[in-house]
C-alpha cells in the first residue's frame, strides 16, 4: 500500500471519544473534597486533565478564556459544587446557560445536598447529572470511574 492509500485510509476512519481529550473542571471551595477527588482521578488513572476553581466566578472565567493562568481548550466535563461562597452552583448555571458560546457545557453537579428542591432545581438548570458527595462512594471511587467512562463513550460539544 502506498504511503497516499494509507493516509487516506487512516483520515477516512471516525472520530472516536476519548478521554485524554477531555478536561474536568472540578469547581469546588472545600479543599478536602477537592483533593479527594483528584486522589481518586489519579488512582483510578481517569485520563482526563482536570482544572480546579473555587467558585462559579473563577470557572466561567477559566472557560472563557480570561482566567490569567488556568486555560481549558478541550472538551470540558464541570463536576460543579452548589453551596460556595462567592458565585455559588446555581447562579453559576444561571450565567452559563444565557451564554451562547457555553451553555451546551455538560455539568454534573456534585454536592453534599441530597435536598429534593436543590436535585429539581439543578435539573432546571439541564445538570447531566447529580451526585451526592456521600453516595459516590470511598473516596469518590465512583465518581472517578464514572468520569472515565463517560469521557470516552461521549461525544462532548
Amino acid at each position: 500500500m502506498t504511503e497516499l492509500a494509507r493516509s487516506r485510509s487512516r483520515s477516512r476512519e471516525p472520530r472516536a471519544p476519548g478521554a485524554a481529550g477531555t478536561t474536568v473542571l472540578l469547581v469546588d471551595d472545600d479543599d478536602v473534597a477537592t483533593e479527594g477527588v483528584m486522589r481518586s482521578f489519579r488512582k483510578r488513572s481517569v485520563p482526563c486533565r482536570t482544572v480546579t476553581a473555587g467558585d462559579g466566578a473563577e470557572a466561567l472565567q477559566i472557560l472563557r478564556g480570561e482566567h490569567a493562568d488556568k486555560h481549558i481548550d478541550t472538551p470540558v466535563i464541570v463536576l460543579l459544587d452548589l453551596n460556595m461562597p462567592g458565585m455559588d452552583g446555581f447562579r453559576f448555571l444561571d450565567v452559563l446557560r444565557a451564554d451562547p458560546r457555553l451553555r451546551r457545557t455538560v455539568v454534573f453537579v456534585l454536592s453534599t445536598s441530597a435536598r429534593e428542591q436543590d436535585r429539581c432545581r439543578a435539573y432546571d438548570g439541564h445538570v447531566a447529572g447529580y451526585m451526592v458527595k456521600s453516595a459516590v462512594g470511598p473516596q469518590f471511587a465512583r465518581l472517578a470511574d464514572f468520569i472515565g467512562k463517560y469521557a470516552c463513550t461521549q461525544e462532548l460539544p
